[in-house]
């Protein structure tokens, strides 16, 4: 018996540039940045002051009081994306067996804000120090997973994966292999991220790794541009429904994609820095053209990693000319965080929902801010610079890499009996 078929049936977003699914495709499309004066806290002590915040979002207009109270924002973004995501994807959760359901999230951080917030009480009063009872499992990463299969009943496996900035990336491919195996029919699977606190901002700062554009907060995040001057920090969710074929055929689900191969890879080079050469690069992209039994040249579209910093834009761009060859230049690019920001372990969540997005428009978003190439990157590929571009996507993959060297390349198909 070979492997079950995966499918993508529903969909959920929490953005810096749109609050739901619509929203967000409507904001890439218009080529919107989520770039703006850090709300959060008073960033004025900071070099970097500026980052890509949700906007307009009432979490308890999702999540009662009482239960928003027990909740990081992490776990609290992670319920609302998936939220939106179940009810598209039109399950009767009455009808289905949750002991087949899986929750897996990603997440770099976790309950980061939860712990920042704790540690200012703690400065800040002179008194007894007193902490929420709640304090720890706001902190703790797997509650993301926790709390969501506590609303909804799923008794399948139940975990966070973390992998920096390919953190969600892994959760998909987890979620995949599950649905693959026959272990599960279907996986919630994503990634979110609330970590635009002091320590983040000024630890990434310290590292010189985050822009200092503060006078143009909207032109920052500027993958591919020669000016880049470091990554945009960006918060929020995404959510993937991913379903065994044979089951969403069973209840006459709509499906979006399918997800069909998987590359992984370490560079074993720097903590921080990507390897020159995109060795690891190379590797993850060619490991998931040989999961799904596909070649270099039936690959229509790329969603870069695309972060915005000289080094990582770069070494990427040496690994995709080492895949491809001169197919390359035949090939859509872009960097769904020239917008979005970077939204470190739930970004490939949020990205993968541009690309299937893109799949069922046919049209694939602009990379905004490049006004001048780098002249070091190959001139005559398309990185979606001067607004979207219409294309038959039939096969596309998202590139994600994080902070220690991890790689994770994930391929998704237009979906065909």
């Amino acid at each position: 018996m070979g492997l079950k078929r995966v499918v993508i049936t529903g969909l959920g977003a929490l953005t810096p540039i749109g609050n739901n699914v619509a929203d967000y495709w409507d904001s890439l499309i218009k080529g919107c940045s989520g770039a703006a004066r850090i709300t959060h806290f008073n960033p004025e002590k900071f070099k970097t002051q500026f980052a890509c915040e949700l906007k307009n979002f009432n979490v308890e207009d999702f999540i009662p009081h009482k239960e928003v109270l027990r909740m990081d924002p992490c776990a609290q973004y992670a319920m609302v994306s998936t939220i939106e995501a179940l009810r598209d994807s039109g399950i009767n959760l009455d009808e289905i067996n949750k002991e087949r359901v899986g929750v897996i999230f990603g997440t770099g951080v976790g309950g980061f804000y939860s712990m920042m917030e704790s540690a200012n009480s703690f400065i800040e009063n002179d008194r007894t120090p007193r902490f929420s009872p709640y304090l720890i499992i706001k902190v703790l990463s797997d509650l993301v997973t926790g709390y969501i299969s506590l609303k909804f009943g799923f008794t399948g496996p139940n975990y966070v994966t973390s992998a920096a900035c390919a953190s969600a990336a892994n959760a998909i491919s987890d979620g995949m292999r599950l649905i693959q195996l026959g272990k599960t029919d279907l996986v919630v699977a994503g990634g979110t991220e609330s970590s635009i606190v002091e320590a983040a901002v000024g630890g990434f700062d310290a590292m010189r790794a985050l822009s200092t554009r503060n006078d143009d907060p909207a032109h920052a995040s500027r993958p591919f541009d020669k000016d880049r001057d470091g990554f945009v920090m960006g918060e929020g969710s995404a959510t993937l429904i991913l379903e065994d074929l044979d089951h969403a055929r069973a209840r006459g689900a709509k499906i979006y994609a399918e997800i069909c191969g998987v590359g992984m890879s370490a560079d074993a080079y720097h903590v921080t820095a990507p390897d020159p050469q995109g060795s690891g690069a190379v590797k993850s992209m060619t490991c998931a053209l040989q999961d799904a039994g596909l070649s270099p040249t039936d690959v229509d579209y790329i969603n870069m990693h695309g972060t915005s910093t000289q080094l990582g834009d770069l070494s990427e761009c040496v690994a995709v000319d080492k895949v491809f060859g001169e197919h390359a230049a035949k090939l859509v690019m872009n960097s769904t965080k020239s917008m979005t920001g970077h939204l470190l372990g739930a970004g490939p969540a949020v990205e993968s929902v541009a690309i299937i997005k893109s799949m069922q428009h046919n049209l694939i978003h602009p990379t905004i801010n490049i006004e001048h190439l780098d002249e070091r990157l190959p001139q005559n590929w398309n990185y979606a610079a001067h607004g979207p571009v219409e294309r038959d996507i039939r096969v596309a993959i998202s590139n994600s890499f994080g902070f220690g060297g991890h790689n994770v390349t994930l391929l998704y198909k237009k979906f065909a009996e």
